[in-house]
């Protein structure tokens, strides 16, 4: 079966100021549970912050280090899954019930991508 890769994709500059309702954390851990039990998920987690973290960059023979925060990058990525699903479709809907369980007032971005095997 497919592995697939979900970036979660945010904006460091802007996240919402509000916690999330209590029962945010409950029903995340749910679909987690649920993911987990049906053998989709493989691994997840989220970032810390750019102002942690370092790019390494491979140019014209040469390796540069740009230390965070990386403020002209307006989405960066907070989070990933690795699911093993049947198909595209699938991933996708489980991709879509992570998001739906946001609260209306955030703005997440998930980009899901087959991982090339072999």
């Amino acid at each position: 079966m497919p592995r697939f890769l979900s970036m979660i994709r945010i904006d460091e500059q802007n996240l919402p100021a509000q916690t999330p309702d209590p029962d945010f954390e409950t029903r995340m851990g749910a679909l987690f549970e649920e993911i987990t039990k049906a053998g989709v998920m493989l691994d997840t987690a989220g970032l810390a912050p750019t102002s942690q973290g370092t790019r390494v960059r491979w140019e014209d023979g040469k390796l540069s280090y740009t230390d965070g925060p990386f403020t002209e990058t307006k989405e960066v990525v907070g989070g990933y899954a690795i699911m093993q699903c049947k198909d595209r479709p699938e991933a996708l809907e489980w991709t879509k019930r992570f998001l739906e369980i946001h609260p209306n007032n955030w703005t997440v971005t998930a980009e899901v991508r087959e991982i090339a095997e072999g």
